[in-house]
């Protein structure tokens, strides 16, 4: 299974991530941008995250 990170040493919180998958991506208590704990991610709408991420910090990792 494959799951997005995000590099939150990169990410300047722009929210475009939130904004095209709201499902996957949240802001955390911290006001840094988590990855939401789902069974399985919408490829499609992460797809057009990375796509659009202006720092370019969301990637796919493979998961165990």
């Amino acid at each position: 299974m494959r799951k997005p990170v995000v590099d939150t040493a990169a990410c300047t919180l722009c929210g475009g991530c939130i904004e095209m998958c709201p499902e996957a991506f949240l802001e955390n208590e911290f006001g840094r941008i988590t990855v939401a704990e789902l069974p399985t991610y919408p490829e499609e709408a992460v797809n057009e995250a990375i796509k659009y991420c202006p720092e370019d910090c969301i990637a796919w990792k493979e998961q165990q």
